[in-house]
């Protein structure tokens, strides 16, 4: 695999927490990617949900296949920039592992909870299953990433909590929070093919699920111009044809414009090492141009798709099932099994327990212990 100077080289890796020796065939990063696939969180993601609920329909994406997807955007792009692919699908594959059942109603009502203890962050969360949660091996808690993967997981963090795993891990994954700076360009690819798919995928759950339509996406420019090209490359095309060759040229001219843009920063910069990029402003980047279509675009979904009243209605019986798990696990910690009942932090092994949890165990375990049904 060709790689680019600026890239991250697995050779040259910050390391793993805990020394290991090195695997005889495979880089560092591919036996990250492999620690992912294999762990219980990332399991889990086929049972999680995006925007619709998990019994909402079997082709609604979820967790697992947004996080596919996601890497598939990532690879492709990486290799267009001679980045470290391996990593990319590491980073992509596992930034989504903390994330709650329900969505982001999940992570909102378990932040209210735990307001009294620290809130909750769902990329702290993803960086905590890696480190800590996961139980797979004999000699460390956690997957033991090296730090580029753990680096890349953590996205976004609260300055607060940067200064808390500072302390933990001095010169430590949190650092560019509290220092400025960049993670690597694989990083930051992962970052940037998040919203794209996303925004992608939502377009077509939303077409499909009724909930917005081709008609009122004509208002969208992005997605106009490719409705119109793809009308005009294939007169009389209607139906999931024509959705679908929307969002593939839609997503085309989105990873193209990312290549150019990233490509020209690249170009002007010319950084030597990963070192250079970290010390450096973003640099994997839309134009101009596509960052406000992509913009007008997330807030067409914001306000047709994610506020709903169908959405919106779900969200609130999602909460209610989430908080009620909340208030009585740390009510009686012998409702948690025991290896979160005898944990010395109570409220953060609820939280911990409630975010491992797919959809549907949550609404079992919540018919288990209030005897309400609150979805069929």
């Amino acid at each position: 695999m060709m790689r680019a100077r600026y890239a991250a080289d697995p050779a040259r890796s910050r390391g793993r927490r805990f020394h290991e020796p090195p695997a005889p065939t495979r880089s560092e990063f591919q036996r990250d990617r492999d620690r992912i696939v294999h762990s219980t969180a990332f399991r889990r993601l086929v049972y999680k949900t995006q925007v619709f609920l998990n019994h909402e329909g079997d082709l609604f994406r979820t967790r697992l296949t947004h996080s596919l997807e996601v890497a598939q955007l990532g690879r492709s792009i990486g290799r267009s920039l001679q980045l470290d692919e391996d990593l990319i699908e590491t980073i992509a594959l596992a930034h989504d592992l903390g994330h709650t059942p329900f969505g982001h109603a999940g992570q909102d009502v378990l932040d209210d909870c735990m307001q009294a203890h620290g809130g909750f962050e769902h990329n702290l969360q993803s960086l905590r299953v890696v480190d800590r949660l996961e139980q797979r091996y004999p000699s460390f808690d956690g997957l033991n990433l090296t730090f580029e993967s753990r680096e890349g997981i953590l996205k976004h963090c609260s300055r607060r909590n940067a200064n808390l795993l500072e302390a933990q891990e001095p010169d430590g994954v949190a650092a560019r929070f509290l220092r400025g700076g960049q993670p690597s360009l694989e990083a930051q690819l992962c970052n940037l093919a998040d919203e794209v798919a996303y925004n992608a995928h939502d377009v077509d759950d939303g077409v499909r699920s009724g909930l917005v339509s081709l008609e009122q996406l004509e208002q969208v420019p992005l997605v106009a111009e490719h409705l119109r090209s793809s009308l005009h490359a294939h007169p009389g095309l209607n139906g999931k044809r024509l959705l679908a060759e929307t969002i593939r040229r839609m997503l085309s001219e989105q990873v193209y414009d990312i290549i150019r843009a990233t490509g020209q920063s690249l170009a002007e910069l010319d950084p030597v090492s990963i070192a250079a990029v970290r010390g450096a402003a973003p640099l994997v980047r839309f134009s101009a141009a596509m960052r406000a279509a992509s913009s007008e675009l997330k807030r067409f979904l914001f306000a047709n798709l994610y506020r709903h009243e169908q959405v919106q209605a779900t969200r609130g019986r999602a909460e209610r099932v989430l908080r009620d798990l909340f208030q009585t696990y740390f009510a009686d910690a012998a409702q948690l099994p025991a290896d979160f009942a005898d944990s010395e932090d109570h409220a953060r092994a609820c939280a911990d327990y409630i975010a491992g949890m797919t959809d549907r165990f949550a609404l079992r375990e919540h018919e288990r212990l209030t005897g309400q049904r609150l979805f069929g």
